[in-house]
């Protein structure tokens, strides 16, 4: 099997695997699936995700075609570096390899110029075409006009802050504080049209590749809004060199006044998204960000 034929006929993938007929190399796929370095005949390398037999239930439907989808739509835009899907098959994701390298300070500008171009790329509508997933949570996608503060509020803040509530993972302190951000969303400001965003845009979603380019992997892809990329970037650590990515981002598409006050209104909902999968362990970060995105329009109920 060489890459021509696989693009041909990319259903037969799971049988050569089933048959060993694939040089297989197990490598990380990060915290919910399996992955592997497939080697083909011609040399070529893809990359291959498939469901872990040790999560206890099947593949959740349109999870891989979703992901397929979101990546997509951002090779699309023809503006950041994105993998070409390769198969999607409800079973299993083949993506062309990625060799990776260090992060470098160039990298990163040019990833906050393509950044900025990708989501001046738009997008129709808030939400997407397909039925979303971010991690191996279902994530609704339906469609809507806005505003983004009435849509970001209630499909992306108000279904994982039910879940969270519903798996014990937040106390009744932090559950208050979300339901305030909740309440008062359209006071925070930054309503802008839909852009076409990544949507889970952590800095583990970063590819430093031996090109010298940043390429998006595991998207949550969706018309949303500019700045929660951008946010979501500062998660977990931080992005590499990400005060040369948000300057270069800058220069090419300036943020709207006020984007760093609400830097952790765009946070919090990657944050809920952790406490509905993992529970307790990111309780206290929901608190401190939703405090956060209070006080930033001076109506925060800090003593909570």
């Amino acid at each position: 099997m060489d890459l021509a034929y696989l693009r041909a006929h990319p259903e037969h993938l799971p049988t050569f695997l089933t048959h060993q007929r694939i040089r297989e190399t197990p490598v990380s796929g990060g915290d919910i699936c399996a992955a592997s370095r497939l080697t083909l005949d011609d040399g070529h390398s893809v990359f291959a995700k498939t469901w872990p037999e040790t999560a206890g239930r099947p593949v959740p439907e349109g999870f891989f075609a979703a992901e397929a989808a979101g990546l997509r739509w951002l090779r699309e835009a023809g503006a950041v570096a994105v993998p070409e899907v390769i198969v999607a098959l409800p079973e299993l994701l083949a993506l062309d390899w990625v060799d990776t390298g260090e992060p470098t300070p160039e990298a990163a500008e040019r990833f906050g110029r393509e950044l900025a171009a990708l989501h001046r790329a738009g997008a129709p509508a808030f939400g997407a075409e397909w039925p979303g997933f971010i991690g191996a949570l279902p994530q609704d996608n339906t469609p809507d006009p806005g505003p983004w503060s009435s849509w970001f509020a209630h499909r992306r803040l108000a279904p994982y802050l039910r879940r969270s509530v519903d798996n014990r993972a937040l106390s009744q302190s932090e559950t208050g504080l979300v339901e305030e951000v909740v309440e008062r969303i359209a006071d925070l400001g930054g309503d802008e049209p839909p852009a076409r965003i990544h949507g889970d845009l952590w800095p583990g979603n970063l590819l430093w590749g031996a090109d010298d380019r940043v390429w998006l992997v595991d998207p949550a892809a969706h018309g949303g809004h500019r700045e929660t990329d951008l946010a979501q970037l500062a998660l977990f650590g931080g992005a590499p060199h990400l005060d040369r990515i948000r300057a270069a981002y800058e220069e090419t598409w300036p943020l709207a006044d006020g984007w760093r006050e609400r830097v952790p209104l765009h946070q919090l909902h990657l944050l809920l998204v952790h406490t509905a999968l993992f529970g307790a362990t990111y309780r206290d970060a929901v608190g401190t960000v939703a405090r956060a995105a209070l006080r930033g329009a001076g109506r925060a109920t800090v003593d909570r």
